[in-house]
């Protein structure tokens, strides 16, 4: 296993403990079988090399191993944890799982076989944790990892740190949060940049290669995760970009299942499926009206990409009013929101209607409602129901 150890000592290296994601004081890190699911270039890899390099201070009975490495192609996921934990090994951090044949088979014998053993997880987000070819459902505690907050841009770019606040702060308080916040701060030029190039963390290795290093992520996600996960062949991946490119060209976008099948020679039943996992996969966010179920064989009313920055990377000149609507959906998901699609307005959190638009956008179409924001941009401080579009920016 000497191939293995060092191979986690040069992932170590060059690990900090400068930025932690939102999600790292969230786990419950005790936990037997631990999952962390979240888009490619969230910073998974990164989450788990600090939990073992700065919260247990690499201790000698942890490994960290990656499902694609090429031991895997003489030793099997199990048999390598029996190894380990035969030397003493109690804690096992397995990186990518969606890569391995067979993982949640081998997941759950090493779950049941092996009592003393810790198993932390990282897996695609398309990854159902809990519909493998094993049941995993009483045994694994999932977590998904977000894309940076507009919040954690700019402790991660500008080491300005503020605390995340609530949808219930923003709707009592939000005058004196962005009093607050903008307190020798100007959020504004910092904000556009997020809304290009700033979710994934990958934009600490360069502004100006982001948007290219995010259509090869794009690339990534269909032709090896999905394929992995979906069984998706070469054919198949080509018609799902051409999907995910009808989509970037008209989002927020209100489906046709049948002109769309027509164009991409698919199958209705197909259209819906590759839409359900593209959401999966975190490349678009789908909106259905409230109460309506989300099955696989429902169209929803809306599509949207998952986040501003693939606006960017798939369109030359996205449409602002898009950017907008795409930002706040995003975000409020990403906090644990349940959004829904109201007959008036943009967006509707329990009882909370939300319309987003420029810092003109007035209250005419949703005034008469009882509960109700106005998301604006380019404003820094708002007034009565009207707040800073950014300001969504902090709920996580």
């Amino acid at each position: 296993m000497d191939v293995l150890f060092e191979f986690q000592e040069n992932l170590l290296r060059p690990v900090t403990n400068d930025f932690k994601r939102y999600l790292h004081d969230q786990i419950n890190w005790k936990q037997r079988m631990i999952g962390i699911k979240g888009p490619r270039g969230a910073g998974k890899t990164t989450l788990l090399l600090q939990h073992l390099k700065y919260d247990l201070g690499l201790p000698s009975n942890a490994l960290y191993i990656t499902a694609d490495h090429t031991w895997f192609y003489n030793h099997t996921l199990l048999d390598t944890a029996n190894d380990w934990y035969k030397q003493g090994g109690e804690i096992l951090f397995i990186d990518e799982v969606h890569k391995y044949p067979n993982w949640s088979v081998e997941l759950k014998n090493i779950y049941d076989g092996l009592p003393g053993m810790q198993v932390i997880f990282s897996a695609s987000s398309a990854l159902d944790i809990y519909r493998g070819e094993a049941d995993l459902s009483r045994r694994v505690i999932s977590y998904s990892l977000a894309g940076l907050s507009f919040r954690e841009f700019l402790l991660f770019t500008n080491k300005i740190g503020f605390d995340p606040v609530k949808i219930e702060d923003i709707i009592q308080d939000h005058r004196s949060l962005s009093r607050k916040i903008t307190d020798g701060f100007r959020p504004l030029p910092a904000f556009q940049k997020y809304l290009q190039v700033g979710y994934l963390p990958i934009i600490a290795e360069g502004e100006d290669s982001y948007l290219l290093k995010l259509n090869q992520v794009i690339n990534t996600i269909v032709d090896t995760d999905l394929a992995y996960i979906a069984t998706y062949n070469t054919g198949t991946a080509t018609k799902v970009k051409k999907l995910l490119g009808v989509i970037a060209e008209s989002v927020p976008f209100k489906p046709n299942i049948a002109a769309l099948a027509r164009k991409l020679d698919l199958s209705r039943d197909s259209v819906y499926q590759y839409i359900y996992q593209l959401r999966d996969a975190k490349l678009l966010n789908t909106l259905s009206s409230e109460g309506k179920g989300v099955s696989t064989l429902q169209k929803p009313d809306k599509i949207f990409l998952e986040n501003t920055n693939l606006a960017f990377a798939l369109k030359d000149k996205p449409d602002i009013g898009n950017i907008r609507e795409t930002f706040v959906l995003n975000q409020l998901l990403n906090s644990g929101l349940q959004v829904s699609s109201p007959s008036e307005g943009d967006f509707k959190v329990n009882e909370l209607t939300i319309e987003v638009g420029g810092k003109n956008k007035n209250t005419s179409q949703v005034k008469h409602l009882d509960h109700y924001l106005i998301a604006a941009d380019d404003i820094e401080i708002g007034n009565g129901n009207k707040v800073p579009l950014w300001l969504f920016g902090f709920l996580y």
